[in-house]
């Protein structure tokens, strides 16, 4: 194996001592030895003496920037964590018109979080409702003592202010189906049940003083929900779709007769179907369709869910959900 050599200029006491110009070469790690010098000349122990102090404080001047350098090297930055996107919910609040009290199911953006449960119950306490003439029903400053959800079971504990509502007998059981509806959006959440300050003595079991806490635990139900008259559960807005498009709704329509259109950002149709919910007006029903289409390359577009009027053939109520190709 070939070696490393490196070179010195010598002193002048070898030069004086007989030695002929030149320089010091030597194999790294090896023995020095000048050139026109031998172990045995007098000019050798002269610059053994001198040369080999040199070499040893040089290697060491080397070892230390050397590792000086390496206790320097900055530790790479971790990578910024993505914020997390802006969640969606789905409340329901009352709506009162001249002679008529039901629900309304609206859907909010919620601030990023991980309790998503609890900001939908957040928000069904201190949202502003969008829908005109709907209107909370939960006193603004009660507050959620915590939310257990188990085999299905949503367990909500709230402060003792959510007593202070003051409705009738009907606002009362909307109010009840207006949080059991809002929590049961979730698939883990089957059904509710209430407690006050972490119990239930009889004023709280008797909750706004008309239908009470007595029949526990509460179920979803849809029935008193009256707007919008039809909705879509999947697919997700700004979600991206291919063939076939599996759809899931609900509506509240003449005969639940539910009409499904997809079409491109420009318009062109793309496919079209029908579907019949397991309900018809004034009932709310559940529906699904699947639609089979050619998939553009790329872009944007809508599935437009409608139906259509007996009397004249117009489209009403039509929902209009953006997706991605």
């Amino acid at each position: 194996m070939a070696s490393t050599f490196a070179s010195f200029a010598l002193p002048d006491e070898f030069f004086a001592r007989g030695g002929r110009p030149g320089r010091l070469s030597f194999p790294a790690g090896g023995v020095i030895i000048p050139p026109g010098a031998t172990k045995k000349n007098a000019g050798w122990r002269g610059v053994k003496r001198r040369v080999i102090p040199t070499v040893a404080a040089l290697a060491t001047t080397l070892l230390l920037l050397f590792f000086s350098a390496c206790s320097r090297t900055e530790k790479p930055e971790p990578e910024p964590q993505r914020p997390l996107p802006a969640r969606r919910v789905a409340v329901y609040y009352l709506k009162m018109t001249g002679r008529d009290l039901y629900l309304v199911r609206e859907v909010h953006a919620v601030k990023p979080t991980q309790e998503v449960v609890r900001a939908a119950l957040e928000e069904l306490i201190h949202g502003m409702p969008r829908t005109p003439g709907a209107f909370r029903v939960l006193p603004p400053d009660t507050r959620i003592l915590g939310i257990k959800i188990a085999k299905g079971t949503a367990t909500v504990d709230f402060s003792r202010e959510v007593l202070k509502a003051n409705v009738g007998a009907a606002g009362e059981a909307l109010g009840i189906q207006s949080i059991v509806n809002t929590l049961t959006e979730f698939p883990q959440v089957k059904q509710v049940r209430f407690l006050v300050e972490g119990g239930l003595d009889e004023r709280a079991r008797a909750w706004w003083g008309h239908i009470g806490l007595y029949e526990q635990p509460f179920k979803r139900n849809l029935e008193n929900v009256w707007e919008p008259a039809i909705w879509v559960t999947a697919p997700a807005p700004e979600a991206r779709v291919r063939s076939p498009l599996e759809v899931r709704g609900s509506a509240r329509v003449f005969e639940g007769t539910v009409n499904l259109r997809l079409v491109t950002e420009d318009g062109r149709q793309l496919a079209e179907t029908f579907s019949t919910a397991t309900a018809g007006a004034p009932g709310r029903g559940d529906f699904q369709a699947t639609l089979a289409f050619t998939p553009p390359r790329g872009g944007k577009g809508y599935l437009e869910v409608f139906w259509i009027s007996p009397n004249d053939g117009s489209e009403l109520d039509k929902v209009r959900v953006p997706v991605r190709f």
